[in-house]
């Protein structure tokens, strides 16, 4: 039976790839190829103090301090240098709009990185594009603690098994899997909109050509 609602995570789902972005960064500032990936996800101590940063306990400036140290470089507004080439995925985007005018319910479950000085939903009114929008500072939780993905089940008012979870981290799925939905690994829009529509019973525009979502879907996104 198809299920009735989509959850996604943010950034590296709705946007381009973070990947990409951070090798752009690392280009500008003349840094080796991986340079971010080594001192974000390599190093014990800063992925501590991501975890730290992604609940709330620390701010987005004293993140910047600390990798801009071990990066080598100046700490103005990192995180917002680092993803600068970071674009909406249209046709991500035009996803969660057909599903809602399909009837779906749609929910954010996001990893935030504080808001400020780069606030990486700028320009999104996360209140009308979803039904239940929950980022991790909120709650103090993170993925993948199992807690973060019941309090957004109970924000949307769905069983686990009525829900399709979308992320691009495969370490986020196992315990949305636990809870009973369906999940997809995201990669590209290509290969995760046909299997959307697989899981939900809808049409999500797996044929629409890159560039092309409706206007209303541009404007919440």
């Amino acid at each position: 039976m198809p299920r009735t609602c989509l959850i996604v995570d943010f950034g590296g789902v709705l946007t381009t790839s973070l990947g990409q972005a951070a090798r752009g960064f690392e280009a500008r500032e003349g840094l080796p190829d991986g340079a971010v990936d080594q001192t974000w996800y390599a190093n014990p101590a800063m992925v501590r103090l991501t975890g730290d940063l992604e609940c709330g306990r620390i701010t987005q400036g004293g993140w910047n301090r600390r990798a801009a140290r071990v990066l080598g470089v100046d700490d103005d507004n990192l995180l917002g240098r680092i993803f600068a080439d970071l674009r909406p995925d249209e046709r991500m985007v035009a996803v969660v709009a057909r599903a809602r005018a399909a009837g779906l319910k749609v929910g954010l479950l996001s990893n935030s990185v504080g808001l400020a000085p780069w606030d990486m939903y700028r320009g999104v009114d996360l209140g009308t594009a979803f039904d239940a929008a929950l980022l991790s500072e909120q709650c103090g939780l993170r993925k993948p603690e199992p807690e973060i993905y019941e309090i957004l089940l109970k924000m949307l008012g769905v069983p686990g098994e009525e829900c399709v979870f979308v992320d691009d981290n495969e370490g986020n799925l196992p315990p949305a899997e636990a809870l009973g939905m369906g999940t997809v690994l995201h990669r590209e829009a290509a290969r995760t909109i046909p299997r959307l529509e697989e899981l939900l019973g809808v049409s999500l525009g797996a044929g629409r050509r890159p560039g092309g979502p409706p206007p209303a879907a541009r404007r919440r996104i």
